[in-house]
């Protein structure tokens, strides 16, 4: 058994890409620490990165090798209570990142209780959001857990040093890795975002070869198609009739929303430790979703009901965004958005064409809308005589405002 060093570490559990950055993390805790490093990778359905991580560790001298598939949790347990929400950070930004934290956070937790670890480490930078996101939700999970955060403490201030690390260690570096990347980038099945260097100046225009999961707008094809998504009880199930597992079907939506050039986003978002970041994002399948489902909520939910939720997401989507995902609050509002959902049964249509989705049909078999009293023909359900009545209560308070500001006649009886 190890003997503890300075903070009394024994044992830490790193959250492990197999990447420069945490291979590097990985050498550096077992020689600043003395300790027994565990690393765990989650394939949140990244793409290659997973492949190569138990073979690098292995390397490394890692005993305890954790990979596990996390892509249907992910999207079930994370992704779609979100997408009940309606979610938007900022009014633009579909979280991609944010959601994918907690998950990542919690399985990392279990596995420390699981090998009897003392400490916990990530490879967040500490100007960024995922330090906040990571560490908040490892003190809620387990209130006791000492966290190592590298990037905070140690002296390799660029990627020039953990270069240099790396090979005086012999730690294995991707070819393709060598060279100075124009920007940084992570990855999940929601999304993939790009970030720094080239993209820094939020004046200029990002390289169409960046993007990896759409196609250019301008590149997609000149004929429309279209793409059929059924929901039960507010989460989608089905793609043009075929039911799917939450991961397959986001899969899906990504090749379908992605052949059309539709899911990305430029934008300048407020970071949480209170810096401000240019960020660009590919959420194909994800913006989809979240057409398609206000859709379905517009046949189904109350007036009140969808409304409470509009003003409520913000909040909600604000509480993701900076790491409070195992909050009281969050689990409060949750509840409140999924016991709205129990109506949320039914089928959007979507037209897809070169970088835009757009409803164009909609159907739920308990849905408010009633064709025979919103139409504009006869009808025996709606008296339109009525409305005198209701404008004129309505109005009365802006009469008697207007009233008590200046010289007016008090209006006639009637």
């Amino acid at each position: 058994m190890t003997q503890p060093a300075a903070g009394g570490v024994r044992k830490v559990v790193l959250a492990y890409s197999g990447g420069l950055d945490t291979s590097v993390i990985l050498r550096w805790l077992q020689e600043t620490y003395a300790c027994e490093v565990v690393t765990f990778t989650a394939d949140i359905g990244q793409g290659d990165e997973v492949a190569p991580a138990r073979a690098k560790a292995d390397l490394l001298g890692v005993k305890d090798i954790f990979i596990e598939d996390l892509r249907e949790p992910f999207v079930a347990e994370f992704v779609f209570p979100m997408f009940r929400a309606n979610a938007l950070y900022e009014g633009t930004y579909l979280l991609g990142t944010a959601i994918a934290r907690p998950l990542i956070a919690r399985r990392q937790i279990e596995i420390a209780r699981a090998v009897g670890a003392d400490a916990v480490a990530h490879g967040a930078t500490g100007k960024g959001n995922d330090q906040v996101r990571f560490e908040l939700a490892y003190y809620a999970l387990m209130p006791e857990i000492q966290v190592i955060a590298p990037w905070r403490s140690w002296d390799l201030d660029s990627r020039a040093a953990l270069l240099a690390y790396a090979e005086d260690r012999q730690i294995p570096i991707a070819r393709d890795r060598r060279g100075e990347p124009p920007y940084s980038t992570d990855a999940n099945l929601l999304h993939i975002s790009y970030e720094g260097r080239a993209l820094e100046d939020p004046w200029v225009e990002p390289d169409e070869a960046m993007f990896t999961r759409t196609v250019a707008p301008e590149a997609a094809p000149d004929r429309p198609s279209t793409v059929e998504i059924a929901f039960e009880r507010g989460d989608p199930v089905a793609v043009d009739g075929e039911a799917l597992s939450p991961a397959r079907l986001l899969e899906r939506l990504n090749g379908l929303a992605g052949a059309n050039g539709i899911g990305r986003v430029d934008l300048v978002e407020n970071r949480f430790v209170g810096l401000k970041s240019r960020g660009v994002y590919e959420t194909p399948g994800g913006t989809l979703l979240a057409i398609a489902r206000r859709a379905v909520e517009s046949l189904t939910l109350d007036r009140g009901a969808a409304h409470l939720k509009d003003e409520l997401m913000p909040r909600y989507a604000e509480l993701i965004y900076n790491g409070f995902w195992f909050s009281p609050e969050r689990e409060a509002l949750q509840a409140l958005i999924d016991q709205t959902q129990d109506v949320v049964t039914g089928t959007a249509r979507l037209k897809l064409y070169k970088g835009s989705a757009r409803v164009v049909g909609r159907r739920a078999p308990r849905g408010l809308y009633r064709q025979d009293f919103a139409t504009f023909e006869a009808d025996r359900v709606y008296d339109q005589a009525d409305a005198a009545g209701f404008i004129r209560l309505n109005a009365l308070r802006l009469r008697l405002k207007r009233l008590a500001e200046g010289d007016v006649a008090p209006p006639a009886p009637g």
